[in-house]
């Protein structure tokens, strides 16, 4: 018997999930987290499944992560003192960066903290222009100079960044090598290996960020895999990117400004396998948890892939999958703001104190606590008894802001409800009506723990008729990490016009980029048969300053293939803008290469149908406040594991499990699929 591990360590709690390849066996498990050292939340959680299992540590074959300490690295300011050497006259351009505003409208918007200090940014003469020429030769003395200060200055971190080394790179390796001969005991990045692309500042701040977060991912995964080679796992571990593929440790700690998503991407993985299983093709999936809400949007079974993005005011420069995070979970503080109105989020109760109900110290009302004044969620306890709370702390919370508004208890702990559905729907109209998609043409995933329990709340604000409930919707993120391949990126930035542009040029471009990618996969030992590249292009109009990703095909680049880049540029293109600009010339920009290779993953088997009668799952009633209802209503309670293929509960009613809750309102009813997935529709 073969084990696949995977765990997601979120701000709450570290979620695992075991599965066994032949039998199909599936065991999940919730642990707190630890945001002290994570690794400690992470091994705990391992080490109670193993146990639960009842097999030893030597039968697990796989283990994959998800992390958000590089994320929270970022966001907590908690990396490391970072040195910069750039081109000089250049060392200000972290600073300036685009000189907008976060905000045009907000005079008091504030700029993310800086991570290089001006003092320990070096400008250094050198010059090479865009197409590669060098102009004035690397300065190798001041060079040293400089990394002899940076030295005395007790920096952890280097960031190397010069003009056009994507076109040539040769300043940089000499650089590297310097830096590696004065100071080879500092973590170095470098800007033509993290992002080989062009737009100075993106491609500076991409370089910056990496190496501010290097020795905290170092350190991170080094403590990890220590902590779970003690448990007896021998296999090297993998950890995912924000391109939902993963990597080894080894690249994580190199580059770890690819794993700033780390652990929403897997939770998308597991939705493209939900929609594949209950064919449902265009999906909205809706995660989440303690501390924040990721959504991202599914067309034809596929989320979008993202180049750019900004994580918490940083620009980076790296491959993700087009997810959307707001601060909304079930930790979320609820609060009177300045012009008396009622706000919820993005601060946190997190993991600990967490929220009022759990009696750890917190007398600030969150998400979870109006759950629980409301009795949506169980008053007694949480994780099928494994976690005591008390109801009489989540009231008292609430009635402190209910005093404030002149509002009574119930109405406020539902008004706090309503407004982090707002917020969530705000998050979910970004990805998808603002990209020329109707939320109403799609069906939400709701999971996370939290998911499942405001999915209806949120469908009704979308408009959105169907929602699907996976089978684990509280540790889906960590079941995707059993579900994804390898895969890294490759790019490279080069500009010409597509009705001047020679096929054969594009082709060894191409060429270029497949010789990395074979490397990388002779690196990983990944067959022959397992491998797999994408090709796509970043094309825009000639003035235009946003580029779109356009899909390549397969097989050779000819003439054909150039028409079809400007076909599917004009398609997209009027899908986004709503027009196309005839007799416009189309520039292509960046030529991109990403590289997979295919595991073995968890499979799931459709099990036979059984009837509509779900009786035999009711466990009880309770009282909740439902606002279809105008106050409390009794609803039936089902333990979801009793529920059976082709059951259907009908609403109101409140279906429990370990990992989740899914309140189904009045009006709605729940069918199970083939695949024990929630199917909730009006009626």
């Amino acid at each position: 018997m073969a084990w696949r591990v995977g765990v997601d360590s979120g701000g709450t709690f570290t979620d695992v999930c075991l599965f066994e390849d032949e039998t199909g066996e599936l065991m999940i498990w919730k642990v707190s987290s630890t945001p002290d050292d994570p690794s400690r939340g992470i091994t705990q959680g391992v080490a109670d499944g193993i146990e639960r299992v009842g097999i030893q540590a030597s039968e697990v074959s796989y283990v994959g992560h998800g992390t958000t300490v590089a994320t929270n690295a970022l966001i907590q300011g908690r990396g490391v003192k970072t040195g910069l050497l750039t081109t000089g006259g250049f060392r200000d351009l972290l600073e300036i960066g685009r000189q907008k505003r976060p905000d045009l409208y907000d005079l008091q918007a504030e700029k993310p903290e800086l991570l290089v200090e001006r003092h320990l940014r070096f400008g250094i003469s050198e010059r090479v222009l865009a197409d590669g020429t060098v102009e004035t030769p690397l300065d190798e003395v001041s060079l040293r100079d400089a990394v002899r200060a940076l030295k005395a200055a007790g920096v952890k971190a280097v960031a190397i960044n010069f003009l056009y080394s994507f076109s040539h790179a040769e300043h940089e390796k000499i650089a590297a090598r310097i830096l590696e001969e004065e100071f080879p005991e500092a973590f170095h990045s470098l800007s033509h290996r993290i992002a080989p692309e062009f737009r100075e500042f993106e491609r500076l701040s991409t370089t910056v960020v990496n190496a501010y977060l290097g020795p905290v991912m170092q350190g991170y995964v080094k403590a990890l895999s220590g902590k779970l080679s003690d448990l007896g796992i021998a296999v090297a571990p993998q950890l995912t990117q924000s391109n939902g593929g993963v990597i080894s440790f080894d690249a994580a700690a190199e580059m770890p400004v690819r794993t700033v998503l780390s652990g929403p991407s897997t939770g998308v993985v597991a939705a493209q396998a939900v929609g594949r299983m209950t064919g449902i093709d265009n999906l909205i999936t809706f995660d989440m948890g303690g501390t924040s809400s990721d959504v991202a949007l599914l067309a034809d079974g596929h989320c979008r892939v993202v180049n750019e993005s900004v994580v918490h005011g940083y620009p980076i420069k790296a491959p993700m999958l087009d997810i959307h995070t707001v601060g909304a979970g079930g930790g979320s503080i609820a609060y009177i703001d300045s012009g008396n109105h009622l706000k919820v989020g993005p601060r946190s109760a997190g993991a600990n104190p967490g929220p009022a109900c759990y009696g750890l110290g917190n007398d600030e009302p969150t998400v979870t606590d109006a759950n629980v004044v409301l009795q949506t969620q169980h008053p007694e306890y949480l994780l099928n008894g494994r976690m005591k709370i008390d109801r009489s702390l989540s009231v008292k919370a609430v009635e402190k802001l209910a005093d404030r508004l002149g509002m009574g208890v119930l109405e406020t702990a539902n008004g706090i409800l309503d407004i982090v559905t707002a917020n969530m729907a705000k998050a979910i109209r970004v990805i998808s009506v603002q990209r020329g998609h109707d939320p109403r043409d799609y069906a939400l995933v709701a999971f996370g723990g939290a998911g499942p329990v405001h999915a209806v709340r949120l469908a009704r604000e979308l408009g959105m008729k169907r929602i699907v409930i996976p089978k684990t919707p509280g540790v889906l993120c960590a079941l995707g990490l059993l579900m994804t391949d390898l895969r890294t990126d490759f790019s490279a930035t080069v500009l010409h016009r597509l009705d001047d542009v020679q096929a054969s040029t594009i082709s060894s471009l191409y060429d270029a980029l497949s010789e990395q990618a074979e490397t990388w996969f002779e690196r990983e030992k990944i067959l022959i048969p397992a491998r797999v590249v994408n090709r796509t292009v970043d094309c825009r109009y000639a003035g235009q300053n946003y580029e779109i990703a356009v899909a390549l095909p397969d097989g050779p680049i000819t003439s054909e293939t150039l028409r079809l880049i400007n076909d599917r540029f004009e398609q997209a293109h009027r899908q986004l803008y709503g027009f196309i600009a005839e007799g416009e010339p189309v520039q292509l920009v960046t030529y991109r290469l990403s590289a997979s290779g295919r595991v073995e993953k968890a499979a799931f088997k459709p099990r036979p149908m059984e009837g509509e009668d779900s009786s035999s799952a009711i466990t009880g009633k309770r009282d909740v406040w439902m606002a279809e209802a105008g106050g409390f209503t009794s609803a039936a309670l089902y333990d979801r594991d009793l529920l059976k293929p082709a059951n259907i509960v009908v609403g109101p009613a409140i279906i429990d499990q370990m990992d989740s809750t899914t309140v189904l309102p009045l009006g709605y009813t729940a069918k199970v699929d083939a695949y024990l997935n929630l199917i909730v529709e009006e009626k």
